[in-house]
């Protein structure tokens, strides 16, 4: 596994089987998304653990269990609780309907003890 492969694995808990696909098939595009992903994830106005967060909610709203699933471990890694997490998914129930917040909220009752 190369040196970025193994920094996004520290830094998400795993690396997702697309990108080890890239790294064979399409270095450069491997090479673009990490770059982007830390980018994306840096602090800065907003910290990392309010990006997990909304990421967290932008994964219910969509539905995307193995995303909401994964931002949540992360989550819990940089220390967001599940009160956080839980009010932001209120936002979201008010803005994408009752099914994004029952999605969510499943998942970090799994993933997130309180």
């Amino acid at each position: 596994m190369d040196a970025q492969l193994k920094e996004l694995e520290e830094e998400i808990g795993k690396v997702p089987l697309i990108v080890k696909k890239w790294a064979d098939e399409d270095p450069d595009l491997k090479d673009w998304v990490t770059s982007m992903d830390k980018l994306i994830w840096k602090d800065g106005k907003l910290s990392r653990q309010t990006k997990k967060i909304i990421a967290i909610c932008v994964a219910a709203a969509l539905r995307d269990r193995h995303a909401v699933r994964a931002q949540a471990a992360g989550a819990s890694g940089l220390g967001v609780d599940y009160d956080e997490v839980e009010e932001a998914l209120r936002v979201t129930f008010l803005l994408a309907g009752m099914p994004a917040y029952t999605y969510g909220r499943t998942a970090i009752d799994d993933l997130m003890k309180k």
